[in-house]
């Protein structure tokens, strides 16, 4: 019974990530619940990677928007209003249900990127935009990024759950 509701817990936490929110930390803090409640023994080992996992998904995702907006040729500038505009664009977005959270990280990184381009001396509208858009690309390759890691940490955990 504890594995199949460690499996449908594991589930529920991937389809949130796409989300915006922590499904990586959900997915360690419920095999450290199973661990002291259930004395499921899935080990600390298999725990403190898949906290060092979760941790190194949440930098991608923050981070990965400004580094594509660099690379489209955008100042640190853009980068940090893509990091920034990432994050209250995913506060902003909290009222509308389900992908409001989603919605709010990618349009506030093109955005943030955007505004923070055009504000420089020698930008136009046409590169301020080719940086905007590299901003969306790499929020999108984040997410991609932290979903393959969340698969990851719930295969991992799963197993670990099953070997114990």
């Amino acid at each position: 019974m504890l594995l199949v509701l460690f499996i449908l817990a594991m589930i529920a936490s991937i389809f949130v990530v796409p989300l915006g929110l922590p499904g990586t930390f959900i997915m360690v803090g419920l095999a450290i619940l199973a661990n002291y409640v259930a004395a499921a023994g899935i080990g600390w080992i298999a725990i403190g990677i898949s906290l060092a996992l979760a941790v190194i998904a949440e930098v991608l995702e923050w981070t990965m928007s400004a580094k594509f907006a660099i690379k489209f040729g955008g100042s640190r500038r853009a980068g940090w209003g893509a990091i920034i505009g990432g994050f209250l664009g995913a506060f902003a977005g909290i009222p509308v249900p389900v992908v409001g959270s989603m919605i709010g990280a990618f349009a506030g990184a093109f955005v943030g990127a955007l505004v923070a381009e055009w504000t420089q001396p020698e930008a136009n509208a046409a590169s301020a935009t080719r940086v905007a858009t590299g901003a969306l690309i790499g929020k999108a390759a984040a997410t991609a990024m932290k979903l393959a890691i969340a698969f990851t940490i719930a295969f991992m955990l799963t197993f670990s759950l099953i070997k114990a």
